[in-house]
């Protein structure tokens, strides 16, 4: 380890220098060994519905479709895929010849398999599936899939949902997903068996992931597939991660700090890549309960008046948290969708001026002329600058008299606690892969059931955004889906149910003989990475 540059960098701590040591093996010209904060939390490929762990299965796994650089729908393991002459019935072609990393051949067996293991009880993306009422193997490469009344946006949420062998799940009693809440360790966490470009080589959770290129992919011909090893490392500390790239240990960083930026790319061999994200970074409150857990009001729920809520909304400088915080590196939000989406509405992502008078002043007439306590829940190691996020809004909430306790825990902890319900005020990022706002309102404001809402932790109910989410699945003319989906923003934007803080930014920052231009999910595809000549 290149122990003398490093100092020359920035003091390391005794811990940090031991995790900069596992980037130290040397390795060749074709390895990219890269680093993020976070892990991914399984390598189920069912089990969660977050970044980090699609990033991870993406190498792995295939799904029918995805989306390319440009954000486009692009065949995978489908070659096509189209509406029959019944309207509720989609049909995909699937792509020949494909071998899992077994050696199993893929089959329509797989697809029908996959899809209905992802709709288990268990699994996290089974909100993406509820229309999906039959799937129907025509052929070893045909396969339909019937929904509950036409669903023109059914492929857009494929993008996600990986295909698995199902003899291989058979063989490694793995056929329903882990239950991540109920912390099940399954073959499937910490083993796969793909159709992707890369194989599975060593899993070891939260330390270690190599990936070695799998020689018979189907897309060895139509992508550069330059990269022969994937080493991923994850490392919290944001000064160790700069450490590392700056050292030459690490050759790609997915996420630079903010406050780095302008000495990465000023760095002699190293080149920082930027661009929009598909992601909204927001708050959520506890609206439902009679009483919040962690608060010092009793026998009454401050969040759920809805004065509380605005105040806590005009309470938040968005435009300091960009400056300071992001270091210019982020777009005040008023609403919780990014505007790559259909049915955003710039004009509803008005961002609501800082306003500490008329804060207090609804506070004092929702009956908190005091204020209130209260706990918020925040990552350390998911999104940019997550924690100083958090800290710097406990400091705006502050002067309003909400005296807001920071716990800021790893991604780890803070998504296994979430699906429980127990947060009364939590930080949350959204991405949206079908580029529909559907998927925000499906997830985030349905009524939470085992059908819909699995992200829903604030308690928000309403029957008409309900019906309206339902009937959009459904509807087919242009211009009445989208009154539909205008009404749901309006109402929900009213009803104050989310405090949106930013539009997320992308920074990449990787050694300079890398040809790797960001992709706006913030999904590296390790297949499509070229080396410089």
């Amino acid at each position: 380890m290149k122990l003398p540059r490093l100092a020359a960098t920035l003091p390391l701590a005794l811990g940090a220098c031991a995790v900069l040591a596992t980037f130290s093996t040397p390795v060749a010209a074709q390895t990219v060994r890269w680093a993020a904060a976070g892990d991914a939390l399984t390598m189920d490929p069912h089990s969660q519905n977050e970044g980090p762990t699609h990033v991870m299965n993406h190498q792995v796994y295939d799904s029918l479709v995805f989306r390319d650089q440009d954000m486009k729908l692009a065949p995978r393991l489908a070659t096509s895929w189209r509406i029959t002459d019944d309207p509720s019935v989609w049909e995909f072609k699937l792509r020949e010849g494909v071998k899992y990393h077994n050696g199993n051949p893929f089959t329509a067996d797989d697809v029908v398999f996959s899809i209905m293991r992802a709709k288990h009880e268990n699994s996290d993306m089974k909100g993406l599936l509820t229309s999906v009422v039959e799937v129907i193997k025509v052929d070893d490469h045909t396969v339909r899939m019937r929904t509950d009344g036409p669903n023109p946006l059914l492929p857009n949420n494929l993008t996600n949902l990986f295909i698995m062998d199902s003899e291989w799940a058979e063989e490694n009693k793995v056929t329903l997903p882990q239950n991540y809440k109920a912390g099940d360790e399954t073959f499937a966490v910490r083993n796969a068996n793909g159709t992707g470009p890369f194989r599975l080589a060593k899993r070891e959770p939260d330390v270690r992931t190599e990936l070695e290129r799998n020689e018979d992919y189907w897309g060895k011909e139509t992508f550069p597939m330059e990269v022969s090893k994937v080493v991923f490392t994850p490392v919290r500390s944001a000064a160790t991660r700069v450490a590392a790239l700056l050292s030459g240990e690490v050759d790609f960083l997915l996420d630079p700090p903010v406050q780095d930026l302008e000495r990465l790319s000023a760095a002699k061999g190293l080149v920082v890549r930027s661009g929009p994200e598909n992601r909204t970074i927001f708050l959520g409150m506890q609206q439902a309960l009679p009483e919040l857990r962690s608060s010092d009001v009793k026998g009454k729920n401050p969040f759920a008046d809805k004065r509380v809520r605005e105040a806590m909304n005009i309470a938040i400088n968005r435009e300091a948290v960009k400056r300071v915080v992001m270091r210019g590196q982020s777009v005040p939000a008023g609403i919780v969708a990014p505007p790559f989406i259909d049915g955003y509405d710039k004009a509803m992502d008005v961002v609501p001026a800082t306003d500490v008078t008329r804060a207090k002043a609804l506070l004092a007439e929702a009956g908190y002329p005091n204020g209130f306590s209260v706990t918020l829940a925040c990552p350390n190691d998911r999104y940019v600058n997550d924690e100083a996020i958090c800290q710097a809004v406990t400091g705006m909430f502050g002067q309003i008299g909400v005296r807001a306790r920071l716990s800021a825990q790893p991604k780890s902890i803070h998504f296994a606690e979430l699906p429980k319900g127990e947060y009364d005020l939590y930080m949350l990022g959204w991405g949206v892969p079908t580029m529909d706002s559907h998927y925000v309102f499906h997830y985030l404001f349905e009524t939470k059931t085992d059908k819909g809402g699995s992200w829903n932790f604030t308690g928000y109910s309403s029957p008409r955004v309900d019906e309206l989410i339902g009937a959009m699945t459904r509807e087919v003319d242009p211009g009445t889906r989208a009154g539909m989906v205008a009404e749901v923003w309006k109402t929900v934007q009213d009803d104050v149910v989310y405090l949106p803080i930013h539009h997320q930014m992308l920074n990449w920052a990787m050694k300079d003989n890398i040809d790797f231009p960001v992709q706006s999910e913030n999904y590296p595809y390790f297949k499509l990475l070229k080396f410089k000549k």
